[in-house]
Order: C-alpha cells, then sequence, then structure tokens
C-alpha cells in the first residue's frame, strides 16, 4: 500500500498542534489556578482557616462566585472583589474547570463532639435537601461544606446574617427557621458539624 507523504505530512502536523492546544489549554488552567495558591492552598486546598478550600467545586458554583465578586454591587469581601475584576470569563472558567477536578482534602480541627453530633442531627432536618451527602457534594452547587474551615463558615454566616452578602431565599427560610425552633446555638452546632468530616 502506497502512503501519500503529503497526507501524511499534514496529519502528523495536524496531530502534534491539536495536543500542542490542549496542553497550552492544560498549562494555563493551571498556571491561572497557581495565583489562587497563596490564600486556597495548592490545587484548591486551603491552609488558611479563613479562606475557603476550591478544590472539588462545581464549575457553576465558581463561576457565579467570580461574577458576584466582579459585579459593582456583588459579594462582599476584603480583596476578592478586585482579583475577580483582572480575569477574564475565558480564564474564570478555566479556573473553575481546573478546580472542580481537584480533590477536596479535609484538615484537621478543633471541633466539639457533643456539638458535632447535634449538627449532624440539624443538618439532616434543616440542610440536607440542598447540602447533599452531610456537605460533602458539589453537584448541588451550593457549596461543600463538610470538611471547609470552621473559621471561614462563621464567617460566611455573619457576612448572610448581618447583610454584608446576599444570602439564598431559601437559605434565609431555612436558617430563619432553624434559628425559631432550636436557636441561635444551632449554627454552631452546625459549624461544628462540617469541621468535624473526615
Amino acid at each position: 500500500m502506497k502512503v501519500n507523504k503529503k497526507l501524511l505530512t499534514l496529519l502528523i502536523i495536524g496531530g502534534m498542534s491539536v495536543s500542542a492546544n490542549s496542553m497550552a489549554e492544560t498549562t494555563t488552567a493551571q498556571a491561572l489556578a497557581n495565583t489562587c495558591a497563596g490564600c486556597h492552598g495548592t490545587d484548591g486546598s486551603s491552609n488558611g482557616p479563613a479562606t475557603p478550600s476550591l478544590a472539588g467545586i462545581s464549575v457553576d458554583y465558581f463561576k457565579d462566585a467570580m461574577a458576584d465578586y466582579k459585579a459593582k454591587d456583588g459579594r462582599y469581601s476584603t480583596i476578592m472583589s478586585r482579583i475577580a475584576k483582572g480575569y477574564s470569563e475565558e480564564e474564570i472558567a478555566l479556573m473553575a474547570d481546573y478546580f472542580s477536578k481537584q480533590t477536596f482534602v479535609r484538615k484537621e480541627q478543633q471541633f466539639d463532639p457533643k456539638l458535632a453530633k447535634q449538627g449532624g442531627k440539624l443538618h439532616r432536618k434543616y440542610c440536607e435537601k440542598c447540602h447533599e451527602d452531610g456537605g460533602r457534594s458539589s453537584e448541588d452547587d451550593a457549596g461543600i461544606l463538610a470538611g471547609q474551615w470552621m473559621d471561614y463558615l462563621h464567617y460566611t454566616m455573619d457576612d448572610f446574617k448581618n447583610g454584608r452578602r446576599d444570602i439564598p431565599k431559601k437559605m434565609k427560610k431555612k436558617v430563619s427557621k432553624l434559628e425559631k425552633d432550636k436557636g441561635p446555638e444551632a449554627l454552631e452546632a452546625l459549624i461544628n458539624y462540617y469541621g468535624s468530616q473526615k
């Protein structure tokens, strides 16, 4: 069988081009994600208790959060609103895809076992519908809670309750019912529960 040399050359060059583009995209996504490592940790696994881990986050949740930070009257932050403005939609999409494929690493935290046990019961009654699998799921686009830093969860709830960050209507209703039924300490029990997850 006689091989057409021109056709073979074009196929090889085309294959190398596609491969190079794929490699460049992967490198770009990781390079962009590396700019987040100073606060959010290598591959999105945060080592700082005030900063959330991004590893395993859903693509849509990441994109929505970044869009919210970029918006003029968007999500409250100390620094993220300035950082988010520096990225294009394409760059955010690359980072979202990258972080969604990373493994969420749960770090050891100090928690109150009694409160954590109580929090588990509260989670099942009030939160499981949106924060599935004990708060581990990212598929619900509600963020990963299980194993997230407790300090970060405290700051986030404080922002929700004090109007610095918009709280989703369903969540606002659930939190109000939770506090009405169980008192303000119920949130502390939930946070201890999420912090206790391995």
